[in-house]
């Protein structure tokens, strides 16, 4: 499979027509669990800063999704999901770096996600990303200081 490069690949906001190339990802990523409808948590999602409803874009194709969340106390990442066939190439990276810009430029301070103990990848995958665990079950990164 061809490398994933700058030219080919791009973030930018879910459109419609992304809706059912994001539930078949979110299902061959295993996001999808019987508690959550997807349909559900697109269109909540969309309700609210849908701009911040990100798709990584290859070639055309969508390989990955990130939703950003922020109530004006604390970031939250969710539905960070990569193609398996595309993982290893910094999409994921590339999807929380932009991520993390949104949410600067929002002021917040904060950014919160949960991760299922079980997991490891995922939890690897954030702490290479300067992300530590709190003292809850989410794990969490600091943005801004609030020391002066």
């Amino acid at each position: 499979m061809p490398g994933v490069t700058d030219d080919s690949f791009l973030i930018r906001p879910l459109l419609q027509a992304d809706r059912d190339a994001v539930i078949a990802l979110w299902r061959r990523c295993n996001l999808v669990v019987l508690w959550n409808d997807p349909a559900r948590d697109i269109d909540r999602k969309l309700r609210v800063r849908p701009d911040w409803f990100l798709v990584g874009e290859w070639a055309g194709t969508v390989v990955a999704t990130l939703m950003v969340g922020y109530e004006g106390h604390r970031g939250w990442l969710n539905y960070l999901a990569v193609d398996p066939e595309f993982r290893r190439r910094g999409i994921g990276r590339r999807l929380v770096a932009r991520a993390e810009e949104i949410l600067r430029e929002a002021g917040c301070p904060k950014i919160s996600l949960q991760v299922r103990a079980g997991n490891v990848t995922a939890i690897e995958f954030y702490r290479a990303l300067e992300f530590q665990p709190d003292d809850v079950v989410s794990l969490g990164k600091r943005l801004v200081s609030d020391r002066s």
